[in-house]
């Protein structure tokens, strides 16, 4: 087993191996592949004869660049739309692409919604290497924009919460309904338009839900945001998966701090305890014959830690509820992407914002109206206030991005790829980058297990 850190150096991804914690006596062999965990020996060769020349985009500037593909805001020089274009990495220096790569490009082409990031085409170039996923360009992050709010002394309000958490969960119940599940939800991978609406992005670690008895790669979801049941090792998991993640989101819009901020597979598990209490086989049936249980002695944690890190002034005794249901170790009593939806707390005052008011609420201490006070932490309107969030001048390209030359000061070169992304070989280079940055598309993390 193995962790990272992001760029920031402080979130972290497990990295734990299939059979790590196996005992081989019990190992069940099987011709059915059905039966097998997912692999890394599956490759596919992406048919670009059909697909159009990536020199038909402008490529702007870079965004994010991470272990497995680069993402670049780029202008369809045919509409002058603005977009996003993923740079797919072949697996290993070949020709072939890993199984998760054509698993992301099946579902950004297949899955419609407005909660969902829209995928548009591939787009390639002469060479093998030159390959591009073309998507729906999407200039805020949830996570970048709690960092700004952190930074400036403020919190969201419960309206900005609901806002958030109603079009979140609407796209999980509609992924969940369609038999997909993300596996890697976080505050990085949700983005926010010009407009509020959310937008769930990086479909990197997603696949199709086959059912409850098919193994699934515990290679999943980044550390503070996976689920107990991956933790420990357990051989099969499900959507419940997902909503683990949501509650750990949810938990993070109100205190804008993460939850259980683990270092390590074992530290994860010990700060779940201790915030949740230690779990047994009255609240989760089946909980000690889960393969990690056995084998790892557990300190025994009594549960309301939860409402001690999150009292009442922060949340309603309503949306702590819903929180603990997201957050039940038992995946199968853990609440559904539906049942959130349909939970008391959304009804209560104050109501969800509308998306189209959330951005420029956001300006507004507390949304009620400018004060000196404020003016210290967001400007006042206009120029100072893109000191914060940006304006439409030269100001807005140090935080957003703009089409002008300084945006490559902070967000990467102004040229498309960089030649040298593909003889890289530094130990960023072989380490999972789980974390995306500011003005992520999507994660460009691959999962090279499946």
């Amino acid at each position: 087993m193995s962790y990272h850190q992001d760029e920031s150096g402080l979130e972290q991804t497990t990295i734990i191996g299939y059979n790590n914690h196996t005992d081989k006596n019990t190992e069940i062999e099987s011709t059915n592949q059905g039966d097998r965990p997912e692999t890394e020996i599956a490759q596919f060769h992406l048919d670009l004869q059909n697909c159009r020349s990536f020199e038909e985009f402008q490529f702007l500037n870079k965004v994010k660049e991470g272990t497995y593909g680069v993402v670049y805001r780029g202008s369809d020089k045919k509409t002058g739309d603005i977009v996003a274009l993923k740079h797919l990495k072949t697996n290993n220096g070949t020709t072939g692409f890993s199984i998760a790569v054509q698993r992301e490009i099946d579902l950004l082409m297949k899955l419609e919604h407005i909660n969902i990031i829209t995928g548009h085409e591939v787009a390639g170039g002469p060479r093998s290497e030159e390959v591009f996923v073309v998507m729906e360009y999407v200039p805020h992050e949830v996570k970048n924009l709690m960092q700004t709010m952190r930074n400036n002394r403020l919190t969201f309000g419960p309206e900005h919460v609901k806002c958030i958490m109603i079009q979140l969960l609407t796209a999980v119940q509609y992924l969940h309904d369609s038999s997909v599940f993300h596996r890697d939800l976080k505050t990085s991978n949700i983005l926010l338009t010009e407009d509020g609406i959310l937008k769930v992005a990086d479909f990197g670690l997603a696949r199709e839900y086959e059912g409850p008895d098919k193994q699934y790669s515990p290679d999943v979801a980044t550390l503070w945001y996976c689920a107990p049941e991956v933790l420990l090792d357990s051989k099969t998991y499900g959507t419940p998966l997902d909503m683990w993640s949501v509650g750990c989101i949810f938990a993070e819009l109100i205190t804008l701090q993460p939850l259980l901020p683990g270092t390590s597979q074992f530290n994860q598990l010990q700060i779940m305890y201790e915030v949740l209490g230690t779990p047994s086989d009255t609240v989760w049936p089946g909980y000690s014959a889960l393969p990690l249980v056995s084998e790892i002695i557990f300190d025994e944690y009594p549960s309301g830690g939860l409402r001690k890190k999150i009292n009442e002034d922060l949340l309603s005794e309503s949306g702590y509820s819903l929180l603990v249901e997201m957050l039940t170790y038992d995946p199968s009593r853990r609440a559904t992407a539906t049942e959130a939806l349909l939970h008391p707390y959304f009804n209560e005052e104050p109501a969800a914002i509308e998306p189209a008011m959330f951005m420029s609420s956001l300006w507004l201490e507390d949304s009620s109206s400018y004060t000196e006070d404020h003016e210290q932490y967001y400007g006042s309107d206009p120029e100072d206030h893109g000191k914060y969030y940006g304006s439409d001048t030269e100001d807005h390209g140090k935080y957003y991005g703009s089409d002008t030359e300084d945006h490559g000061k902070y967000y990467g070169s102004d040229t498309w790829y960089d030649e040298s992304y593909y003889s890289t070989d530094s130990e960023e280079d072989l380490t999972s980058d789980a974390n995306s940055s500011v003005g992520s598309i999507l994660n460009t993390d691959d999962d090279t297990t499946e």
